[in-house]
């Protein structure tokens, strides 16, 4: 029988990474979550082979200040919340802190990203969850992502992956949801070099109706909406038919 032993730091992260990053979709999930969070107006999204080889997420949102680039990618390191007790008034989507390191421990991350505010931005390549290099760059205001191999050096998880184009569709799944629960931002998908989905952030959830499913799964809705003194909810409802 073999003795205890404590794993080493590596092994810790890679098993770490699992419980957050399960497939392609999972990191597209986090990443535009994050985008949402830094109060992103247009996110795009652009995918390769399933999102395996290739993913590229970029916003125009806040950004990530140059000297805290590093940090975001520490575990438990997060800038939005400082204490237990924020958890009960927790209004991000994200606040764990541990997205981008579980990321970056898996796959080969380079991250371009400015702030309004800063002259110049910066360009960050971290691999395996180590860092390679640091630079200045000419950027937009906001944050690119591209997440590219996927389990390249876990290749027992890369094994549970489907096929390119099952685990594209999860990401198509989650880019429409995504979407539809967010009419006020702009969203651009792109899979094998192809627009898939293209709303117009104008907060219309009907355009976004349109957009996902088509005109006649659009005119064939009914708009409903509830009221009272602490509840309301409001939406549409399919007509017979069809339901």
């Amino acid at each position: 029988m073999k003795k205890i032993a404590v794993l080493d730091q590596n092994t810790i992260d890679k098993i770490a990474a699992g419980e957050v990053v399960e497939r392609p979709s999972s990191v597209v999930k986090e990443l535009v979550e994050n985008a949402i969070d830094a109060g992103a107006t247009a996110v795009t999204v652009e995918i390769g082979d399933g999102g395996k080889k290739l993913m590229r997420i970029t916003d125009n949102g806040s950004g990530i200040d140059a000297e805290q680039v590093p940090m975001a990618f520490m575990r438990h390191a997060t800038s939005k919340i400082e204490k237990v007790e924020d958890l009960s008034h927790i209004v991000s989507l994200g606040f764990r802190g541990e997205a981008l390191s579980s990321i970056a421990a898996v796959s080969q991350v380079e991250l371009i990203t400015k702030t309004p505010s800063a002259v110049t931005g910066v360009r960050y390549v971290i691999e395996g969850g180590r860092e390679q290099s640091m630079e200045e760059l000419g950027a937009p205001d906001g944050t690119t992502f591209l997440v590219r191999n996927l389990f390249y050096n876990v290749p027992a998880r890369s094994k549970f992956l489907k096929t390119d184009v099952t685990e594209g569709n999860y990401i198509s799944a989650l880019m429409e949801q995504l979407a539809l629960t967010h009419p006020e931002i702009s969203f651009k998908y792109i899979q094998n070099k192809q627009v898939k989905l293209h709303t117009s952030g104008n907060y219309n959830v009907k355009d976004v109706i349109y957009n996902v499913y088509g005109r006649e799964i659009a005119r064939s809705l009914l708009e409903i909406s509830c009221k009272n003194d602490f509840m309301e909810i409001s939406g549409f409802i399919g007509k017979p038919e069809i339901s």
